[in-house]
Order: structure tokens, then sequence, then C-alpha cells
């Protein structure tokens, strides 16, 4: 214990001053130009594809309930909704707890608003890498594969391009975000056992829950994509629920105040009202910043979960991952705000007060039990988000290379890390993901903005089919001018007409033996 306690002091030590330096660039990155970059990007694809993320919701939904049917390995496929799970296991985060509180308490109740305005122009990215993430897909091994870096290779015959967005996607997302969420569990868990963290106190404690989460998480990776998918279709529903109730609660005991908090969103949002934050520009680049963190859009990590869906049409998993935006940001965040603005006594400007302010709001409504309840969510929230951060490292060292030794080893390096965040500070570690995730963005971006006109094409057949009251499907001969749709070949069931003829069939069956 003596030698963890020395490494884990020698760490901190030689990597204070890095840690000042890279949080600098990454904050200057971020404000002064991928959060502009992403906005942009964000409102030319709405402008394109005539508002797609908000006059298709109801597309969203119903593209959401696919069936499963049986892929060209003869296996059945990952449907919609178990790709979606995946994505948002990645996406609803502890982000949604801390960094939600952490907007309110640096930009004012205003940044909420920002947070509702980026989920909505960012829907649209989310659709468009989404739709090229299916389009672009191949065959692996065990299921469909896909991401940026094959729709940079295949889509722009750029492989090396792919290769770049592969080196920052594995650190950001494999290594990185899965030691934060390990240490986000482990604060959840000292907090509700009373056990001190500051320094290196309690690293008995740290290093127990980090091999627990270590070894349910190596349990789950060594399982692969289809274990994966297994575990988020029923974990991510369940937190999002418990979650979302608890918030209920709070509204349903607070609805006086209610009409009083939506008033400071709006007013703050303005400028019409003053915080101790500051100014207008804070309120906006807080809620931008944190909405676009916590969603994902326009980031490139999404489409490495929608890509394993088999679906008739890749339209289908751009609607399906534009929902998950919305779900991330409009649901679980908005429920984290107003826990926290119901509550009122907010810390605005101190930064070291915002990891805690939900604890204490929840436990200030329901009581000292809720803070137990938070530990749950959050533990389960950070848990998600490992194995949905750790599938998009799986994906995206598979478009290097298929053998299995190279994964096995990946995947020892990941549980390592996933150890390693119990254990440490990871100061330098956040604000690094934070300045890997920027080259990432820009690198996502500019395969998204060359590809438009195939999404365009792809998104008018779909279009043009649903028009015809057919149920869309797609394969590579619809679009022969597209090339390298390896996987759009015919030999999944799903993109054949007679499956969707003979579930229809069975659909109007089953209603009229209910009717009956």
């Amino acid at each position: 214990m003596d030698l963890l306690l020395n490494a884990v002091n020698w760490i901190n030590e030689s990597t204070a001053g890095a840690t000042t330096v890279i949080t600098n660039i990454s904050d200057f990155l971020w404000a002064n130009f991928l959060m502009y970059a992403l906005v942009l990007v964000g409102l030319g694809i709405t402008i394109a594809t005539r508002g797609i993320q908000f006059r298709s919701l109801g597309e969203m939904f119903r593209t959401l309930k696919d069936p499963a049917g049986t892929e060209y390995n003869g296996k059945k496929s990952i449907s919609a909704f178990r790709a979606f799970t995946v994505s948002a296991a990645s996406r609803v985060g502890v982000g949604n707890i801390v960094g939600v509180a952490l907007a309110i308490t640096l930009g004012g109740p205003g940044a909420v608003f920002w947070m509702w305005v980026i989920a909505s122009v960012g829907a649209a990215s989310a659709f468009a890498e989404s739709l090229l993430g299916q389009l672009y897909k191949r065959k692996g091994q065990d299921s469909y594969i896909g991401g940026p870096a094959y729709y940079m290779s295949r889509g722009l015959n750029a492989r090396w391009l792919g290769l770049i967005f592969v080196a920052f996607i594995v650190v950001t997302y494999a290594f990185v975000f899965v030691a934060v969420q390990t240490n986000a569990i482990v604060g959840a868990a000292a907090g509700s056992f009373g056990v001190d963290l500051t320094g290196t106190n309690g690293m008995g404690f740290r290093v127990v829950v980090g091999l627990i989460v270590a070894l349910v998480s190596a349990l789950i990776i060594f399982g692969g994509i289809r274990t994966i998918s297994s575990v988020t279709e029923i974990l991510v529903p369940v937190m999002a629920v418990l979650y979302l109730i608890m918030g209920l609660l709070v509204v349903v005991m607070n609805l006086g105040a209610i009409p009083g908090v939506l008033g400071d969103i709006f007013a703050g949002a303005f400028g019409l009202k003053e915080f101790a934050t500051g100014t207008l520009v804070a309120v906006i680049t807080q809620g931008m910043r944190r909405g676009l963190l916590s969603n994902e859009a326009g980031m490139g990590t999404a489409p490495n979960a929608g890509a394993t869906a088999s679906v008739s049409h890749p339209a289908k998993q751009g609607f399906v991952q534009a929902l998950g935006v919305y779900f991330d940001t409009m649901l679980v965040c908005s429920v984290t705000a107003f826990i926290v603005l119901v509550y009122g006594d907010i810390p605005y400007g101190d930064r070291s007060q915002a990891g805690t302010l939900t604890q204490t709001a929840l436990s200030a409504q329901l009581g000292e039990w809720s803070v137990h309840f938070l530990t749950v969510a959050i533990a389960l929230f950070a848990f998600s988000s490992i194995i949905g951060n750790y599938y998009y490292g799986e994906s995206n060292i598979r478009f290097v290379t298929e053998k299995k030794l190279p994964m096995q080893v990946f995947r020892v390096v990941v549980i390592v890390f996933v150890f390693f965040g119990a254990i440490a500070s990871l100061d330098l570690l956040w604000n690094l993901a934070d300045l890997l995730n920027g080259g990432m963005v820009i690198v996502n971006l500019t395969a998204v903005c060359l590809l438009m006109p195939q999404v365009m094409k792809v998104l008018r057949n779909y279009e043009a089919q649903r028009k015809a009251g057919l149920e869309p499907i797609f394969q590579a001969s619809d679009l022969p001018e597209i090339k390298n749709l390896d996987a759009w070949d015919g030999s999944d069931e799903l993109t054949r007409r007679e499956y969707w003829d003979e579930f229809d069939r069975q659909q109007t069956a089953k209603k009229a033996g209910r009717a009956s």
C-alpha cells in the first residue's frame, strides 16, 4: 500500500504543471473555435435537411421500435434499440449530474436554456454522422462495425484520416474517460459511506471499489458487443427511469416554484437578470459547452454504436441517434437542472461545490436517503459510460486490425485504466481528454461536411419510399454512384422487401386477433 501511495503522489506532483498548460489550451480551443464550429455545422445540416431533427420526431420513435432480423452471419441482429442503448450508455454519464450542476454554478440558470438550444441544433449533426456510420459500415467477425474512421476510409478514400480519428477516440474514450467514470463511482460511494478521499486518504477504499468495478467491467467487456448491448439494453432504461422519477418527485413537491424556475432560465438566457457568474457570454458559453460535452453530437462517438445495428435503411440510425441527443439533454440533463434550481441555494461562481450540488439539493428536498439513491444512480450512470466508452475504442481498434491478440491486449489496458481511475487524481486526465476531444471533433466534422452530398441522397431515398407508403429499405444498387457499400448487398433480411411484406401481414393478423 505504501508503494501505491508513493506512486500516486509522484504522479500527482510531476503532472501539476502539465495540467495547468493543458487546461489553458483546452479552454482556449473550446471557447474560441470548437463551440462555434459545432454550432455552425449543426445549423448548416439543419438548413440542408430542412430541419430534419424537428420535422421527423415521429419517425425517430417509429424507427426505434424496428424488429431485430437475421444478419449476414445467420445470427440474430442487434436491433436499433440495442444500438441506441449502447450510445446512450456513453452519453448518459456523470456529466448529466455533475456537469449540469457545474454549468448552472458557472453560468447561472440561463445556461440550461442554451443547453436545450445546442441539443436542438446538435441533433442534426447526430443524424448526419450516424447515417454515415450505417452507410459505410462493414461486416465484422461478430456483427456489423463502423463509425467515423470507416466513413473516412470508405467514403473519402482517406484511411490516414481514419487512423488519426482512431488515435483520438481510443485514448480519449477507451482510456481516459473510463478512468474518469471510475473516479466518479469512488467519489459517490465515499460520500454515502462517509470516507475521506482528500489527497491520498482512503486508499484502501479506493482500491477495493476500483477492483470491483474493474472485475465487473472485464466480465462484460471480454464478452464483446453482443454482451455489451445486452447489458446496456437493460441498464440504460432502468437507470434513466429511476433518475427521472426522482426528478419528477422534486417537481411535484415544488409545483408552485416551477414557473419561477422557468422564468429564471429564460431571463438568464438573454441576460435579463444578473447573476454572480457575470456576463451573458459566460451564460451562453457554459450552457453550450456542457451541453455539447454531454450529448456528444458531432463528436463522432455515437456512429460507432449506431453502425452495429441491423436496420433496413441507413437513415434509420440517423433518426434513432438524433433522438438520443434529445433523450440525453432534454430529459436527463433537464431533470438535474430542475433539481438544482428548485433547491435555489446555488454557490454561483464556486466551481469547487458543483460536484456535490445535486446531492445536496436532493437531500434538502427528499431527505438523507436520497443521497444514497443518487450514489447508486451515479454508479450506474458511470458504469454504463465505461461500457459504452470501451466499445467506441473496440470498434476503432477493429478498423486497424481484426486480429485477436491486439484486441485482447487492448481490453487488458482498458481494465487497467478502469482501476487506475479509482486511485489517482484525474485533473490532468480530464483536461487532456477535453483537449483530445477537440481534435476528434475537428477531424469528424471535416469528414461529415465533405460527405453531406451522400447524406442528402440517402435521406431523399428514404423520404421518397415513405411518401409512397413503403417501409424504406436500402441496397447499394439503389444509389450506385455511392461506392464501397459492401454491407448493403441484400444479405441482411431486413433490407429485403419480402421481409417487410410478411412483417406487415403478421402485424395485421395480431391486430385482428386483439380486436376479436
